[in-house]
């Protein structure tokens, strides 16, 4: 099934122990699309770019399944960027700069054809935005899945629970999590988060994996210890692209295929760390994701 993605289609410089890149392509819709397009295909993406981006770029990304019609193209403007530098331990970085660019002015436009769309996964982006896609689509879908992070909740906290009303999963790391609900307790705060609207909680712990949290039901995905993370940038957005690709591609919204899903979006994050950008994933082939969701379940499997 055909899968909606809005957020940023931007340039990053970006500085980690293990080397640096400049003006490389990322973007929330980056990363959602490079995974998601291995299990469904078309995904829509809505999004902003100036004339200055990539079109060699965007055309591998039309070869992948991404559809681009909901992108928009400003002349003569300046694609969204952002630089940061990750801590020795890479588990803190320090952001540079940050330049919105044409993403300031972003009005989402969801074409026609996109507005029947079954699944929709909203980027980080502010919550007001997020919301204007909803009211854009035809019917009510039967996923839509929102990531947030902590700056909406320090300046747009309002218009954030509005928007939690009205989404299915959501999809925020343990900070944010804690933050949201004001609770230390991950169980705790999961339990009053699940009141504000979404159906589905699920918590990222970056090195340590991933909650998953549904009405009386939890589970956990340990992440996989890789002998080297090059750049950790795009492994939210990446974990989110495959989660929900996986799910439009199964329709099936069980707890059991929930509990799949994570597992596929936690395989898809591992690969993208591996180098800078999306360089990773752009040439993997089915075979090697189920071979490292292999390495999951092995992971976690264990008799007593």
């Amino acid at each position: 099934m055909s899968l909606l993605a809005v957020g940023t289609l931007a340039y990053d410089d970006v500085y980690t122990p293990y080397g640096e890149v400049k003006m490389i392509e990322a973007g929330s819709c980056t990363y959602i699309a490079m995974a998601a397009t291995y299990f469904t295909q078309p995904v829509q993406l809505v999004s902003v770019i100036g004339g200055d981006y990539n079109d060699d770029f965007l055309a591998d990304l039309e070869r992948r399944g991404a559809s681009l019609e909901g992108v928009e193209v400003i002349p003569g403007g300046k694609s969204f960027y952002w630089a940061g530098r990750y801590h020795d331990d890479m588990m803190g970085r320090d952001t540079l700069d940050t330049q919105l660019n044409v993403l300031a002015d972003f009005d989402p436009k969801v074409p026609e054809g996109y507005r029947n769309t079954d699944y929709v996964m909203l980027g980080n982006l502010t919550p007001s935005v997020q919301a204007r896609v909803i009211d854009q689509m035809a019917r009510r879908p039967k996923l839509i899945a929102l990531d947030t992070m902590n700056f909406w909740m320090d300046v747009a906290l309002a218009d954030l629970k509005e928007v939690l009303k009205r989404i299915d999963i959501l999809i925020i790391n343990d900070e944010e999590a804690r933050q949201l609900s004001g609770e230390r307790s991950l169980l705790t705060a999961a339990a009053k988060i699940v009141e504000m609207g979404p159906k589905i909680l699920i918590i990222k712990k970056g090195e340590h994996g991933a909650l998953l949290f549904e009405e009386d039901k939890v589970f956990y995905a340990p992440a996989l210890l890789l002998p080297k993370v090059v750049d950790p940038t795009g492994a939210g957005d990446t974990f989110a692209g495959g989660l929900v690709g996986y799910l439009a591609a199964t329709d099936d919204l069980s707890f059991a295929n929930l509990k799949r899903a994570v597992i596929y979006g936690s395989a898809m994050a591992s690969f993208v760390v591996e180098d800078f950008g999306t360089r990773r994933m752009q040439n993997l082939d089915r075979a090697q994701i189920d071979a490292r969701v292999a390495r999951f379940v092995e992971l976690m499997n264990v008799s007593l």
